[in-house]
């Protein structure tokens, strides 16, 4: 697993890169050797954030948690990205490592896991830009399922358009295709 440690007005210490590869890296038995892990710690105002992404053939995790305690939020990052793993375990067979998961023999996440607080924002306060891949309608769901979002765009590899799947407030998903 290929880790990569990044800040943004935050320092980070020597101590605390050790304690995120070595907590991130007993994830490995679920990725391959290529899987791409990006972490990122932040201050913003007065809070730590900290970002964790993994890639690996296709698949994408994603956790991001806030606190006043950066080691704090590895504890609640890890469990996060565990779950999403766990929960969609039966889709992403083909595609984890083989016996990845045996006999819920979790590292970091407990069935009961109330950790997450979710966050809100009123404002636009960040932009992010990325790649949108061609998707079945079905992969584009499994994608927003397993990130932490309430959207996924990307490229319907049917009609050639950009498509945004949501997921609805009542239950089930929405599709917004633009007309052009």
């Amino acid at each position: 697993m290929n880790i990569q440690i990044s800040s943004k007005n935050y320092n980070i210490s020597n101590k605390l890169k050790e304690l995120l590869q070595k907590k991130v890296n007993k994830l490995d038995r679920y990725f391959s050797e290529d899987a791409e892990t990006k972490i990122q710690c932040k201050k913003e105002n007065d809070l730590l954030k900290l970002e964790l992404t993994i890639k690996d053939k296709g698949l994408l995790f994603r956790s991001e948690v806030q606190s006043d305690n950066m080691y704090q939020n590895i504890d609640m990052a890890l469990p996060k990205i565990e779950k999403q793993i766990v929960k969609y375990s039966s889709k992403l067979k083909d595609k984890m490592k083989k016996n990845a998961i045996v006999d819920r023999d979790w590292l970091y996440f407990e069935e009961d896991d109330t950790n997450f607080i979710p966050q809100t924002k009123n404002a636009v306060s960040k932009i992010k830009s990325f790649d949108i891949v061609p998707l079945s309608v079905e992969d584009a769901q499994m994608y927003l399922e397993s990130s932490d979002h309430s959207f996924y765009i990307y490229l319907n590899e049917e009609t050639h358009k950009v498509n945004i799947m949501y997921k609805r407030t009542f239950g089930g998903y929405g599709i917004i295709e633009p007309k052009y």
